[in-house]
């Protein structure tokens, strides 16, 4: 069966029997996901099949960021994965099974599972590009403005004075995770992609603070002095 047609039936099915409450991870977040993987896979020896399922199925057990179990959540959703694909696509190779159960657990930031597999770091990129860049910026403030959150502490946007707190200010968030992601990624694509979306976030970031001193038209040159460098050549 082609990928084209087992894409279509994931999607049929995740229409039907998944609900989409969160916007941040609903069926384009999987889609986009799969599209990342497949640039990411360009080239490698990848089982396409195990990327594209681990990518659709990645999220089908989705807990909060503010969840106490939040960090079981890719276990919960390998779990489910298996029970879905024996149950509901019993035509899907079993032989993959463990694959995509692994590529699913292994995806999470909170989990810190290492993926052990090639198909398994090719999602996990993919996964953490999607928190980067345009789409990753709208996602952020997305997520916090679901869970309450403050956009930014105006006085301290940055942190540079106090804690970094990202349970109240999300732009803390930047510093506290999607900064460092380009250093977690497990491929080499994947790396050059993350760097290059994280530098669309600083310059936002230097934006923002420049507006906030009520400079609306550049950009705050301490914050890019400060962060850029950190990225390295991408």
């Amino acid at each position: 069966m082609s990928l084209t047609l087992w894409q279509s039936r994931f999607e049929n099915w995740l229409h039907a029997s998944w609900p989409q409450d969160d916007k941040a991870h609903d069926i384009a977040h999987l889609r986009r996901v799969w599209q990342s993987a497949q640039r990411i896979m360009q080239g490698t020896n990848a089982d396409p099949l195990v990327v594209m399922t681990a990518c659709y199925f990645h999220d089908v057990v989705n807990l909060p960021k503010n969840h106490p179990q939040r960090h079981l959540a890719s276990s919960k959703a390998a779990v489910e994965t298996r029970r879905i694909l024996n149950e509901d696509f019993p035509d899907f190779p079993v032989e993959l099974h463990n694959p995509v159960a692994h590529a699913v657990q292994a995806h999470s930031f909170s989990a810190g599972i290492k993926p052990e597999t090639l198909e398994a770091r090719i999602v996990q990129d993919a996964d953490r590009l999607e928190s980067l860049g345009a789409i990753g910026l709208a996602r952020v403030f997305y997520t916090s403005g679901a869970l309450g959150r403050a956009l930014f502490d105006s006085e301290d946007p940055l942190g540079r004075d106090r804690q970094l707190d990202d349970t109240s200010w999300t732009l803390d968030h930047f510093q506290k995770k999607l900064l460092r992601l380009p250093d977690t990624m497990q491929t080499a694509e994947g790396k050059r992609l993350a760097r290059h979306n994280v530098a669309f976030l600083v310059t936002y970031m230097a934006k923002l603070c420049a507006e906030l001193q009520g400079d609306l038209v550049s950009l705050d040159e301490s914050v890019l002095r400060d962060f850029t460098p950190a990225l390295g050549e991408y």
